[in-house]
C-alpha cells in the first residue's frame, strides 16, 4: 500500500498547481466555477464520511467508540479553525484574516501534513477507503488551493512564486504520508482513530465552512445550481463506493 499512499499524496500535492488556471480564466468565470466547486466539495465530504469511512470502521469497532472519536474530530477541527486559523476561506480567493503570506504557508503546510496522515491511515484499512478518502481530499483541495494561491498573490507574491511556494507547502502531505504509513503499521489503533477523526473533520468542514458559503448566494438560479452540485458531490461518492466495492 506504500505505492498507493505515496501516489495519492503526490496527486493531492499536484492540486496546489491549480492556481495556474487563474491565468487562463477570466475572474468572473473563475468565481462562478469556484462557487459550484464548493457545493460539489461539500457533498463529496459528506458522502466520504457517511458512505465510506464510518461504515468501514463500524465493521470492526463498536458504535460508542466510533462516534466518540467522530465527536473528537468535530471538536478538534473547530478548535484548529477558531484558535489556529485553519483556513477555509472561499470569498473571491482572498482571505483578509490571512494577510501574512508566510504564516499562511506554515498553516497550509500543517494542513497538508495532516492530509498525508489521513490518506496513509485510510489505505492501512483498505484500498477502497484509501481511494475514497483521497478523492474527498482532492475535491476539497481544489477550491482551497485556489484560495491559498489568491492569499499569496494578495500578500505580494508574484504568480510564479506563489505557485512554487504553494507546491512546496503541498509536499508536506508526502512527509505526513510516510510517517502515517509506518505508524499505522506499528500501531493497530492508529488508523481507526485517525479515520474517525477524519470523518468528524469532513463533516465539520462541509457543514460549518462550505454549506454556509452556499447560503450566502441570493440569486435563486445560482443557489439551485450550487445545491445541485452539492447533490452531485454526494452522488459521486455513492457511485465511487459502488465502483470500488465491485
Amino acid at each position: 500500500m506504500l505505492i498507493w499512499t505515496l501516489g495519492s499524496t503526490l496527486a493531492v500535492s499536484l492540486v496546489s498547481l491549480i492556481g495556474i488556471f487563474t491565468l487562463l480564466i477570466k475572474e468572473q468565470m473563475l468565481r462562478k466555477v469556484l462557487f459550484y466547486l464548493i457545493g460539489f466539495s461539500a457533498g463529496a465530504l459528506i458522502g466520504g464520511a457517511f458512505l465510506h469511512i464510518l461504515p468501514e470502521v463500524l465493521e470492526y469497532k463498536d458504535s460508542l467508540f466510533v462516534f466518540s472519536f467522530l465527536i473528537v474530530g468535530i471538536v478538534l477541527f473547530f478548535v484548529m479553525e477558531r484558535f489556529f486559523f485553519w483556513r477555509h476561506c472561499h470569498e473571491e480567493g482572498v482571505c483578509s484574516v490571512h494577510s501574512f503570506t508566510y504564516l499562511n504557508l506554515v498553516g497550509d503546510g500543517f494542513h497538508n501534513f495532516l492530509d498525508g496522515l489521513i490518506i496513509a491511515a485510510s489505505y492501512n484499512v483498505s484500498l477502497q477507503v484509501g481511494v475514497a478518502t483521497t478523492l474527498a481530499v482532492i475535491l476539497h483541495e481544489v477550491p482551497q488551493e485556489l484560495g491559498d494561491f489568491g492569499v499569496l498573490v494578495y500578500g505580494g507574491f508574484s504568480k510564479g512564486r506563489a505557485l512554487f511556494f504553494n507546491f512546496l507547502s503541498a509536499l508536506m502531505a508526502v512527509a505526513g504520508a510516510l510517517i502515517g504509513f509506518f505508524v499505522a503499521g506499528a500501531t493497530s489503533q492508529f488508523s481507526a482513530v485517525i479515520l474517525q477523526i477524519t470523518a468528524g473533520g469532513f463533516i465539520y468542514i462541509a457543514t460549518s465552512d462550505l454549506i454556509p458559503e452556499l447560503h450566502k448566494e441570493k440569486n435563486l438560479k445560482r443557489a439551485t445550481l450550487a445545491f445541485t452540485a452539492f447533490l452531485l458531490g454526494i452522488g459521486f461518492m455513492i457511485v465511487t463506493k459502488q465502483f470500488l466495492d465491485f
